[in-house]
């Protein structure tokens, strides 16, 4: 004990870590060395971490007190976090003295790691992007809070059965949290049903009452955030839904012993699960009962906070500034109004200039479907007193819209809240719309596309309103955490800077491009991952991968306008190249795909099906060994993520063009210098811009070619004729080659494909297979594809979130970042 710091809960030696990490072990776990499972290593080692960071967080939350400095609420249904204490060890500058500290211990930090349970409160981009951006907040000092919902389940653990998609709970909090601080004391209580009553209060204005039918309560939980090195952390905060009275003692004592805890059974129901099934209208109910409820909590929140500052609540647009991740939490604009003129008496004109000029809206989707709208009645049914604020808002907004633009029906009714063309809905996209100063697309194209279709009026009415941010992703998890023998070569090559600089450090690395020795020591790197990538994949799907073949990668969400199954015909036609000529000289690849399908997407269930199905085949076929293999990759998640970004030497990002907001996946894998092949979608327009086109295996119909084609007629079916490898792979699906004889199996799939078609799978299918061509011809010359990859990280500086938040700091928020405070800012964009 001699040699120890004299602090040694938060010294941060090797040995004051290890004895903090026996402390917890025995005082937090109840646990002693001998008896220690490697789960309560783990978490002895995560509290021993998050003490290391506490005097920090306190240092941060004393500042966010400090006058009129503006904080940001970041409101998202989604934060995929990922695994915290990898992230946290690098962000403090702690991971090699933990690994000593654990080395001390005989403890294997390998396998400690990995014992962490992902948090399971994300399902992909939206809420992956949410926790880079969270992460460079915190390293650019920029004051900010993310607002969201503490879900005891995520979505669901993937299993693959039979080929297929088996959904399994996913039990993310079964050993406990160490990451989170229970805050019991920060509670709201979150009103629904009812009806409202009507009156004229003594100062002559229009007052209601909203009598609620249900009240639940939201309990905060809050998650340090650490920055990168700079002292800095900030705020997750997730609510937990409880029942207000959690057990009826009268009931117990008459023996109705369920009903004595069904209020809480049924209060904590709002926050038991990611994403509900919203097929039914059980499902739906529940949805938007989770969305308004952290909403609620969160804008509560947020009030509470401006007055424990002292400061006005007409000083809330230069003290706050709210960002609706998305249409989930885009409720908050009549709940705001609720809080300010319900609750604290304002003015209708007030509240809504202050709640104007507060919150901003990010759209994430050029998809229709995903535009969230609720049924009239249900909406009315659950929230009587928000359905009159919108409706207020809609009469007040349209009339404004009418004064300017008179006689223009069909504006008014594509502007307004309420859809009434059929079935009457709310319309959430237009109240996020209507009730922010600014909207913003997700990359240049999106926004491009935002103004000229999805929300071209709210741009003909208000332009300049709808602004563009590209997004971006962390260098330090994707890199720096994720890749590390990559990183330490860079850091060797350009310094350490571009961890915080990317996009003016990481250009430095371009002239290694040519270096002999550079590139031999790259590609080293590489076919260590890929190996690394072969071994997880033998591990978890018994499946043996040969690391020199074309690692082609395509992990996402299953969905048709990913077009997965667009690299499977190309897939199939391969396979038929070498069955009609077994001498064919084909590249050898391995081709990955991890994702998952919502449980009631039954295509995008299909499609997995199809990948294993083809995977059976092929693998199986002697006369595709050395050439061919096709691998799922199960519960592809954050986690398991770690081994697939770094191996990659080909990043698949096929969706049609003008589907993709913007993407983040492709940037990860560029940035961990995997070449793309891809459309002129999303993000990969600017892409493409910066890296190169001789660097980027373009294909496809253009954006304004789609629109061209679908308006010309588009017939799937011609494609089929009059291509020989489309219908062959067509037809072989069909037969049931891939479906043990049973040609039914896909027919959904090979119907849709043929007889509607809507993301032109058929059409860019021809393209597609000569782009693919190019890659392996490409490939051949080992030395001049690591070339192109070590250009492809170089020039890939500009996609760091770091740079995204710093646009929304000066575009959007109007918010100091780097320590620094821009105050009063904000003026609503009429």
């Amino acid at each position: 004990m001699k040699n120890l710091p004299e602090n040694i809960r938060t010294g941060n030696s090797p040995e004051a870590i290890k004895q903090s990490i026996l402390d917890h072990l025995y005082y937090s776990q109840g646990r002693t060395e001998p008896f220690a499972t490697m789960q309560e290593w783990y978490m002895a080692t995560s509290y021993a971490v998050r003490d290391r960071m506490m005097s920090q967080w306190m240092d941060t939350l004393a500042n966010f007190k400090k006058g009129k400095v503006k904080i940001v609420g970041y409101l998202s249904a989604e934060f995929l976090e990922g695994p915290h204490l990898g992230n946290a060890m690098l962000n403090l500058g702690l991971t090699e003295n933990v690994k000593e500290a654990l080395n001390m211990l005989n403890v294997d930090y390998n396998q400690l790691v990995q014992a962490e349970e992902e948090p399971g409160l994300g399902n992909g981009g939206l809420g992956r992007l949410a926790a880079c951006y969270l992460d460079s907040m915190s390293t650019l000092k920029v004051p900010a809070c993310g607002y969201g919902i503490r879900y005891e389940y995520g979505i669901f653990d993937q299993k693959i059965e039979n080929g297929e998609q088996v959904e399994i709970t996913d039990k993310w909090l079964r050993y406990g949290n160490p990451w989170e601080i229970a805050q019991p004391h920060v509670t709201y209580k979150v009103q629904f049903g009812g009806h409202t009553e009507a009156r004229i209060d003594e100062e002559d204005e229009y007052r209601v009452k909203w009598i609620t039918a249900e009240e639940v309560k939201g309990i905060a939980y809050d998650t340090p955030i650490p920055g990168y090195r700079n002292g800095h952390v900030n705020l997750l905060r997730l609510w937990k839904s409880e029942a207000t009275e959690s057990f009826n003692f009268s009931e117990f004592n008459r023996g109705n012993y369920a009903m004595a805890v069904g209020d809480k059974v049924e209060a904590e129901t709002i926050t038991k699960v990611l994403y509900p099934n919203d097929e039914t209208e059980a499902g739906k109910k529940l949805r938007l009962m989770q969305q308004y409820f952290f909403v609620s909590c969160s804008l509560q929140d947020t009030l509470r906070i401006v007055k424990a500052r002292k400061l006005k609540l007409t000083d809330l647009p230069d003290v706050a500034a709210l960002q609706l991740n998305d249409t989930h939490p885009s409720i908050a604009i009549a709940e705001m109004m609720r809080l300010l003129v319900d609750v604290e008496q304002m003015k209708w004109e007030d509240a809504w200039a202050l709640t104007q000029k507060t919150f901003s809206y990010t759209n994430h989707t050029l998809l229709p479907e995903a535009l969230e709208k609720w049924p009239l009645p249900m909406f009315s049914s659950l929230l009587p007193r928000h359905i009159e604020i919108i409706y207020e808002i809609n009469h007040r907004f349209l009339d404004e819209v009418r004064a300017a633009h008179p006689a223009n029906d069909e504006l008014l009714a594509s502007l307004s809240l309420i859809d009434e063309s059929g079935s009457k809905y709310v319309r959430m996209a237009n109240l996020a719309a209507a009730g922010s100063h600014t909207i913003n697309g997700v990359s240049a194209l999106h926004t491009e596309l935002l103004k000229k279709d999805v929300m071209k009026d709210f741009n003909y009415i208000s332009p300049g309103k709808i602004v563009n941010v590209t997004n971006g992703v962390t260098p330090r998890r994707w890199m720096k955490l994720y890749n590390p023998q990559m990183a330490a070569l860079i850091d060797e090559a350009i310094g350490e800077s571009w961890a915080t600089h990317l996009e003016t450090d990481l250009i430095k690395l371009e002239k290694f491009a040519d270096d002999a020795a550079f590139r031999k020591r790259w590609a080293a790197i590489k076919m260590q991952n890929k190996q690394m990538l072969s071994d997880n994949l033998m591990m978890c799907t018994g499946i043996l991968t040969d690391p020199s073949s074309i690692y082609d990668i395509q992990v996402k969400r299953i969905h048709e306008y990913k077009r997965q199954h667009l690299n499977l015909l190309h897939i199939i036609a391969l396979y038929n190249r070498i069955k009609n000529n077994p001498e064919a000289e084909i590249v050898p690849r391995t081709f990955i795909f991890g994702g998952k399908a919502a449980p009631g997407y039954h295509l995008a269930k299909l499609i997995i099906r199809l990948v294993n199905g083809i995977g059976e085949v092929i693998n199986n076929d002697s006369d595709a060994a050395g050439r061919l293999k096709v691998v799922f990759y199960p519960d592809y998640n954050v986690k398991n993520s770690e081994w697939v970004y770094r191996a990659a030497d080909i990043s698949e990002q096929i969706s049609t063009a003008g589907k993709e907001a913007s993407g983040t996946g492709n940037m990860k894998f560029a940035l961990n210098g995997a070449l793309t092949i891809g459309t002129l979608d999303g993000a990969n327009v600017e892409m493409r811009d910066r890296i190169g086109a001789d660097h980027f295996f373009l294909f496809g119909l253009k954006t304004e070619e789609v629109f061209e084609l679908k308006a010309s007629g588009y017939n799937p079916i011609d494609y089929y004729l009059h291509n020989a490898e489309l219908k062959a792979a067509i037809d072989m699906i069909q037969s049931g080659a891939f479906s043990n004889g049973n040609g039914d199996v896909f027919k959904p799939l090979t119907d849709s494909l043929l007889y509607n078609d809507p993301y032109l799978v058929m059409a860019d299918f021809a393209d597609y297979v000569r782009v693919q061509e190019q890659v392996s011809e490409v490939y051949k010359d080992t030395d001049n594809w690591t070339r192109k990859s070590i250009l492809n990280v170089a020039r890939m500086g500009y996609f760091s979130s770091d740079r995204s938040i710093r646009e929304y700091c000066d575009k959007v928020w109007h918010v100091g970042h780097n320590g620094k405070t821009k105050a009063g800012k904000n003026k609503a964009k009429k």
